[in-house]
C-alpha cells in the first residue's frame, strides 16, 4: 500500500540561514551597483607614471647598448682568433710537410733514421723530451720539430681562447634578449597608460613638451663657443644638425637616436671615437664637477647611475635625445639631476 506521509518540512534553522544569505546577496548586489566607479587618473598623474616608466626604459636601454657593444667586440675578437688559427694550421701543415719530405728523401737513399720513423708514426709533442732520441736528430731536424711543437701549443691556446669567448658571446646574447624584452615591456606599459588619456589630454601634454623645447631653444647662446675645444665644438655642431630627429631606443643615427647614440654619433662626426653607453662615456675624458666650468661640446652626465647623457650647449642648456616619444632638442640642464661634465 502506497505511503501517504507528508514531505519533511525544512527546519526553522535552515530557513533562517537561507533567508540571511539571500539578504546578504541582495545587499552586496545593491552596493556594487551603487559603488562609485574607480577614479580615472588625471593627466598629470599619467604623465608622472609614464615619465617614470620612460626613465626605467632608458636605464634598461643603456644596459642593452652595453650588451650590444660587448657582443660586437666579442664577434670581432672571435673572428680574429679564428683567422689566426686557420693561418697557424696552414703553417703547421707546411712544417709537417717539410719534415715528411726530408723523411722521404732519406727513405729513398736508405738512410732514414729511427728518430724520423718514430716521428712519422706518432705525435711529436713530447718527442724532444727524450734526450737519447734528440741526440739522433740533426740540428736542422731538431729545429723543425721545435717549431712544430711550438705551433701546436699556440693553436691549442688560441682554440681554447676562442671557445671561452664563444661561451661569453652566448651569455651576452642571452642578456641582450632579456634587456630588449625589458625595454619593450616598459614602453608597452607607458603606452597603455597614455591610451587612457583623452585626445584633448594628449594634445595638452604635447603642447607642454613643445613649449618646454621652444623655451630651452630661446635660451641657447649660439655665439658662446669661444672657449669650446675644436673637437667639442665640432661634435656640438653635428648634434645641432639632428635637432628634431626622433628618439628610438638602441639607435645611433643617422636618422634616429637614443641619448648615448646621439653623443657617440656626434663625436664620430668630429673624428673622435667614444664608447657607446652613457656609463662608459662618463669615463671617456676629464670630469668637470662644476656646471660653471662647463664648455660647449662637453658631455653632460645625469642621474646617479649615469644612465643619461647630453652635450653642453652653453647658457645652462644641453642638446640631447631625451626619451621615447620625444625628439633631439635643447633642454635646461636643471631639469635632470646633474652629476658632472666630461671633456673629451
Amino acid at each position: 500500500m502506497a505511503s501517504h506521509r507528508r514531505p519533511k518540512q525544512p527546519s526553522r534553522t535552515r530557513v533562517t540561514v537561507l533567508t540571511t544569505a539571500a539578504a546578504a546577496a541582495v545587499a552586496l548586489s545593491a552596493n556594487a551597483a551603487n559603488a562609485a566607479p574607480s577614479e580615472k587618473p588625471s593627466k598629470d598623474e599619467v604623465k608622472s607614471k609614464v615619465d617614470k616608466l620612460y626613465e626605467e626604459a632608458e636605464q634598461a636601454t643603456e644596459k642593452l647598448n652595453g650588451a650590444k657593444e660587448k657582443q660586437e667586440k666579442l664577434q670581432k675578437e672571435i673572428s680574429t682568433i679564428q683567422d689566426n688559427v686557420a693561418r697557424g694550421q696552414e703553417e703547421l701543415n707546411e712544417l709537417r710537410d717539410s719534415m715528411g719530405l726530408a723523411a722521404a728523401a732519406q727513405y729513398r737513399t736508405g738512410s732514414i733514421d729511427s728518430s724520423l720513423q718514430l716521428f712519422l708514426s706518432s705525435n711529436p709533442d713530447d718527442y724532444l723530451d727524450k734526450a737519447s732520441t734528440a741526440d739522433q736528430l740533426s740540428a736542422q731536424q731538431v729545429e723543425a720539430l721545435k717549431k712544430i711543437q711550438e705551433k701546436q701549443r699556440e693553436l691549442a691556446q688560441e682554440r681554447s681562447e676562442a671557445s671561452e669567448k664563444l661561451k661569453d658571446l652566448s651569455t651576452t646574447r642571452t642578456e641582450l634578449a632579456k634587456k630588449k624584452k625589458e625595454v619593450q615591456a616598459k614602453l608597452a606599459s607607458a603606452q597603455k597608460l597614455l591610451n587612457t588619456l583623452t585626445a584633448a589630454e594628449k594634445a595638452a601634454l604635447a603642447a607642454e613638451e613643445s613649449r618646454a623645447s621652444r623655451s630651452a631653444s630661446s635660451r641657447v647662446d649660439l655665439g658662446n663657443t669661444a672657449s669650446a675645444s675644436a673637437r667639442g665644438l665640432a661634435a656640438f655642431q653635428a648634434a645641432q644638425t639632428k635637432l628634431g630627429s626622433p628618439y628610438v631606443y638602441g639607435a645611433s643615427g643617422p636618422s634616429s637616436f637614443d641619448c648615448s647614440g646621439l653623443t657617440s654619433w656626434a663625436f664620430a662626426q668630429a673624428g673622435v671615437s667614444i664608447p657607446r653607453t652613457s656609463q662608459a662615456q662618463a669615463s671617456a675624458g676629464t670630469r668637470i664637477y662644476s656646471q660653471s666650468d662647463l664648455k660647449v661640446g662637453d658631455l653632460v652626465i645625469f642621474y646617479s647611475d649615469q644612465h643619461h647623457v647630453g652635450i653642453y650647449a652653453g647658457n645652462g642648456q644641453v642638446i640631447h635625445a631625451p626619451r621615447t616619444g620625444t625628439v633631439v632638442r635643447y633642454e635646461s640642464i636643471g631639469n635632470m639631476p646633474f652629476q658632472f661634465g666630461v671633456r673629451i
